[in-house]
C-alpha cells in the first residue's frame, strides 16, 4: 500500500518519526509535512504568499519525504497536486501522531485533523491519529504506531464513506494497560475558555490562553469519556455540514411566498 504521511507538528517530529519507521516495514510511505511546527492552524490554506518546498534526503523509511512552508493543508493538498508523481497517489492518507489529543470540539481548531480532511475533500481515504497525552515520551508515540500498524491492516475491511475521516486517540499508556477500542461521537468542550491578563514590561496589556480542563462526566459514547476509561477512540467525522432536517421548515417560513414581499 503506498501511505501519505502528514502532520501539523513539522516533519522533525517525534510522531511522525515513529509512523514513518513502523508504516515503512510492510508500505511504500512518503512524507510531505510542514517545516515547523503549526498547531492549531485549523483548516487553512495559504493563498496571498508562495508555499516552497524541499526534498530531504530520506530517512526513516520513507521512499521520499519533502517539507513545505505551509499549513498541514496546504501540506496535503500541493502533495498530491503538484508533488507526488502519479504512480506515488496514496491508497490511504494518514496525519499525525500528534502530540495531545484532539477530542471534541476542539477538532475545529486542529492542523491535524484539516490535514486529514483535506484528503478526504479528495477523494481519498484519511485517517488522523492522535495520542492522547502531554507525555512526549518516544517509547508512547512507537505504542500508537505500531496500533496503526495493526490497523491499517483492519481498515482494508472498512468501506470508507465519501467526504468523511476517521479520527483516532490512542490514551498515553502501555498496550497492556489499554482497556481496548471504542468507536465514539465527538463531546463537547474539552477546556475552558479562559485568558489570564498580563502587563509587560512595558506597561502594555497581553492575554494568555488559560483555560483549563472541565472534569465533568461527557455522554457514555463520547470520545472524551473513551479516553477517561483508557480506550482508544475512532470517531468518524464528516465535512458534510449541511442539516439537511432543517431545510424543510426553513423552506416552509422563507420560501413560501415571493421573496420581494418581505426584503
Amino acid at each position: 500500500m503506498k501511505i501519505l504521511l502528514s502532520n501539523d507538528d513539522g516533519v522533525m517530529a517525534e510522531g511522525i518519526k515513529a509512523l514513518t519507521i513502523e508504516l515503512s516495514k510492510e508500505h511504500d510511505v512518503y512524507v510531505v509535512a510542514p517545516d515547523r511546527e503549526r498547531s492549531a492552524a485549523g483548516h487553512s490554506l495559504t493563498l496571498h504568499t508562495p508555499i516552497r518546498v524541499e526534498e530531504l534526503e530520506s530517512k526513516f523509511g520513507a521512499k521520499r519525504i519533502w517539507i513545505t512552508s505551509g499549513t498541514p493543508g496546504d501540506c496535503v493538498k500541493i502533495g498530491i497536486n503538484a508533488i507526488l508523481n502519479d504512480d506515488e497517489k496514496p491508497d490511504l492518507i494518514i496525519s499525525g501522531i500528534n502530540h495531545g489529543p484532539n477530542l471534541g470540539t476542539d477538532i475545529l481548531y486542529s492542523g491535524t485533523v484539516s490535514c486529514a480532511m483535506e484528503g478526504a475533500m479528495m477523494g481519498y481515504p484519511s485517517i488522523a491519529v492522535s495520542l492522547a497525552s502531554m507525555n512526549s515520551e518516544p517509547e508512547l508515540f512507537k505504542n500508537v504506531a505500531c496500533f496503526m500498524a495493526k490497523f491499517v491492516h483492519k481498515v482494508k475491511e472498512f468501506n470508507f464513506p465519501q467526504k468523511s475521516i476517521l479520527n483516532i486517540n490512542v490514551p498515553g499508556l502501555m498496550p497492556e494497560d489499554l482497556a481496548g477500542v471504542a468507536i465514539t461521537r465527538l463531546g463537547g468542550k474539552m477546556f475552558t475558555d479562559e485568558y489570564d491578563k498580563r502587563v509587560d514590561p512595558r506597561g502594555k496589556v497581553y492575554y494568555w490562553m488559560a483555560g483549563e480542563l472541565i472534569k465533568q462526566c461527557e455522554n457514555d459514547d463520547s470520545d472524551i469519556n473513551a479516553l477517561r476509561w483508557n480506550k482508544v477512540s475512532i470517531t468518524p467525522i464528516t465535512f458534510e455540514m449541511t442539516l439537511d432536517n432543517v431545510m424543510p421548515e426553513l423552506e416552509r417560513v422563507l420560501c413560501k411566498e415571493d421573496i420581494s414581499k418581505w426584503c
